[in-house]
Formats: C-alpha cells, structure tokens, sequence
C-alpha cells in the first residue's frame, strides 16, 4: 500500500507534525484518527511536545508527532516491557516519568532518540479498546518543570476520545463483514442473511454512521446503507426524498421499536423522533407507522 509522507507546520507554536497518509481506503486508515487525537490535544492544552502511535503484536509502532525537534523518534518501534511506553503495554495503564535520564522505573532501551529529542518529562497513556491495547499516546516536556496532573489528564482524555472512536470504526467494520454476506442476487442473499438481520444490520448501519465523526466514512455508511435498501427490494417508482433522520426513524420503527427505544438508540428525545415520523409519513403519504414502512420498503427505501 502506497504512503506518502508529509510535513506540515502549526502556525501557532511554529511546530512541525509528520504523519503519512495511505492511500484510499473503506476504513479510513486509523493514523488518521490517531493524529487527529493529537492536534485536538495540542489545541487543548500546553503540552509541547505529543506523539504515538498504533499497537499490533505487543509492538508499537510510533508515527504521529507534534513539536519534535529531530527524526529519532519517527518510526521508532517499541517493544512490550521496555521504556515508558513498553511498560504502558503490558500494565494497560497510564505512567509518567518527571525526569526520564533519571528514572528508575523503567528500562533505558529508547535513550538515545528521546534524550537527543531533549525530552525531560513524559507521559503516556494506553488507548484502550475492548479490552485490548491498540494505542498509545505520549506528552513531554523539555523543561526543568514536569508535566502535572492538568497535562496528564488532559493525555488521558484524549486516549479516551481516540479510543471511543476506534471502537465505532471496529462496530462499523463488523457491520460491513455482514453487509459483504448479503452481495449478490437477491434470492442468494435472502437465502443466506435471513431478511430480518438484513434488516438490523441496514438499521444499525445507519445509527453508527450518525456516531462517526468523519464525514467521509459516514457518507460512505449512509451510502452503502442505501444500496442494501435499494438491492433488497425492486421499486415500482422512485421514491420521495426522505431527510437522513427520518430514515434513521423509520429503520427503527421497521424493526418494531416505539419512540421511546428508537429515540434511546438514535439520542434523540421521543417528541423528536414522532416530529420526524410525521414528516416522512407525510411525505410518504402515509396514514399509519405500519403503512409508512411498507411504502418505504416498496419504494427502496428500506429492506
């Protein structure tokens, strides 16, 4: 897989970020995720120097950097049980060193990179999905003053934004190996993927593409949701244009949810979720809820 990478400079504090970019993929690259992590804590806080990277096979890999001075932290690859962030993996826990040339409580196999970097004071924390580790984000300091608690924490929230949005991307992605079971014909796929987990997975699609906060793997959710729609039903004549909320609302009222449990799996209040079932009963010229969602789903609308 190509990657090109790239330098660009934060007009701010007059720093440099590196990262790379993948090329075109239906998960976006979770980099990508990892350095927005980065450039929203830099915004937040006073940290000056932020860095991580991705987890796979007790390794880390680091590769997003903000306010680095030299190149002997890009790509560096640390091991399970050595330096800080070894550490981090193996405990899953936050830990910090207020002057790392001193410390004790860790190993010395990364000294040279992070002492040439001038890195006095370090934190890191684990990004934790599901149980497992799959990140690791890193402030410092080069000061005599070390990173306190604000900074710490300011780390941690962070990781837990980054690792709520890991978890959505991991749900999306299980979503779409069900979607993948119902290509091809429509009798292949009724005969395969009972219609009613159709249905659920065209549902769930739809309120976890409301969650994501990237645009372009929500466009592409709704999108694809759309086709499983549209594939798994033959329209007599298009269809009105329904809002996306209003979809969202009639796919949980197709699966036989009331106001209250649509609004609880949509975050919506319950007099929301009836406004928008009015709508597109109205625009579906509909009388009832049974008689809105067989009209959308002879239409294409829904599965």
């Amino acid at each position: 897989m190509l990657r090109i990478t790239t330098t660009a400079y934060y007009p701010r504090k007059g720093v440099r970020v590196m990262h790379s970019s993948p090329d075109a993929l239906l998960r976006p690259d979770d980099r990508d995720a990892l350095r927005q992590a980065l450039r929203q804590l830099y915004d937040r806080s006073d940290i000056p120097v932020l860095f991580g990277g991705q987890v796979e096979n007790r390794l880390l890999s680091l590769s997003q950097f903000i306010g680095v001075r030299t190149a002997g932290l890009r790509g560096l690859r640390v091991r399970a049980e050595t330096g800080l962030g070894g550490r981090v993996l193996i405990t899953g826990r936050p830990a910090k060193v207020s002057d790392y040339r001193s410390a004790r409580s860790i190993t010395h196999d990364y000294d040279r990179p992070v002492l040439t970097e001038g890195i006095r004071s370090v934190v890191a924390v684990p990004v934790v999905v599901s149980g497992a580790v799959r990140a690791v984000l890193y402030g410092a300091s080069r000061g005599p003053d070390p990173l306190g608690d604000r900074a710490a924490d300011a780390v941690a929230d962070a990781s837990r934004r980054l690792a709520a949005e890991l978890a959505i991307r991991d749900e999306v992605d299980h979503r779409l190996r069900l979607l993948d079971a119902t290509r091809g014909s429509a009798g292949e796929r009724q005969q395969g993927v009972p219609l009613e987990e159709l249905r659920q997975v065209h549902a769930e699609l739809r309120r976890v593409a409301q969650q994501v906060p990237d645009e372009d793997l929500r466009g592409r959710l709704l999108d694809m949701a759309g086709r499983l729609a549209g594939q798994s039903t033959a329209p007599s004549r298009p269809g009105p244009r329904l809002t996306p909320r209003e979809l969202d609302v009639l796919a949980q009222v197709a699966l036989g949810c009331n106001n209250a449990e649509t609004g609880r799996r949509l975050s919506l209040l319950p007099e929301t979720v009836k406004a928008y079932l009015r709508s597109a009963m109205r625009k579906l010229g509909a009388s009832t809820r049974f008689e809105a969602v067989v009209t959308a789903r002879r239409q294409g609308l829904l599965p």
